[in-house]
């Protein structure tokens, strides 16, 4: 099964070229990281946190996750965790078999880490469904393929957020790894609080940051209850944190905040969007 883009032409540029364009001018927009990354080999990132929403909103921070990984070295997959917008599917759904399709090419799912995934999980189930019309795994396969073709995904959605949820698949993502040997990097997809003035946004948001770069998930689940905070994927970040600590990582850091309102000027209603990565 292919799994054909669901947003190319709304979130993304459907045509090839026009997409590299934009793809560049996240790299090179004022809010980016400030030009297009030179690509590494030495590699101890263990998991990236990314927005994904359309590219000309939080293209330009998304940039500065990819720009850092793609310095760092491209690992051979990508376990990409989401949120499920859409309602489709089950709690939470792993699609184990196939490939996705882009503007710029076809991804192979890596089979045998799906598998293990699920072996180890007691809560994700194979269910394909729930990815089909979910934007917030795809947006961020184009950003990898603008620097190569040569890797794999493994594609995970979560309409169940809880802790319990969360801890579960990354446990499960983190001994799967380990057990397959992969060379495998975690994306966790998350925009922050939305449609909040600025200034209110940036105050809850920054809070639940600091939680993140502790790799404190318990404390992010409970600043997000105390403001009663619009983060999108707590889930995925949770089990991020979870299944990095695990593979080694001992230190989270930001690389970049900024809102919808840095790109349209408009400061009366925004989505917090940030990048930050884990490593070893």
């Amino acid at each position: 099964m292919i799994r054909r883009p669901a947003v190319a032409g709304a979130f993304y540029e459907r045509d090839p070229a026009a997409l590299r364009r934009r793809i560049e001018w996240c790299f090179n927009h004022e809010l980016g990281p400030g030009g297009l990354p030179v690509r590494g080999s030495a590699r101890n990132m263990k998991g990236v946190i990314a927005p994904h929403a359309g590219y000309m909103y939080s293209g330009p921070v998304a940039a500065h996750a990819y720009h850092e990984l793609v310095s760092d070295g491209i690992p051979e997959t990508f376990v990409i965790i989401c949120p499920n917008h859409t309602g489709m599917g089950s709690g939470v759904s792993l699609m184990q078999r196939g490939a996705w399709e882009t503007p710029l090419g076809v991804v192979d799912i890596d089979s045998e880490l799906a598998e293990a995934i699920v072996r180890e999980s007691g809560i994700i189930d194979i269910d394909g469904t729930a990815h089909l019309g979910e934007h917030s795994c795809e947006v961020h396969v184009p950003f990898i393929q603008y620097f190569t073709d040569k890797f794999r995904i493994v594609p995970i959605t979560m309409w169940m957020q809880d802790q319990e949820t969360a801890t579960d698949v990354g446990h499960a993502v983190a001994a799967a790894i380990e057990r397959t040997e992969r060379d495998a990097v975690v994306i966790a997809s998350t925009d922050f609080t939305h449609y909040s003035p600025a200034d209110v946004a940036g105050s809850i948001d920054s809070r639940i940051i600091e939680r993140i770069t502790e790799m404190d998930d318990t404390g992010m689940y409970g600043v997000i209850t105390e403001l009663n905070a619009t983060m999108c994927g707590y889930g995925p970040v949770a089990a991020s944190i979870t299944a990095s600590r695990m593979l080694g990582a001992s230190e989270c850091r930001l690389l970049k905040y900024a809102t919808s309102g840095d790109i349209t000027g408009d400061q009366s209603s925004v989505v917090g969007y940030a990048s930050l990565v884990l490593r070893g």
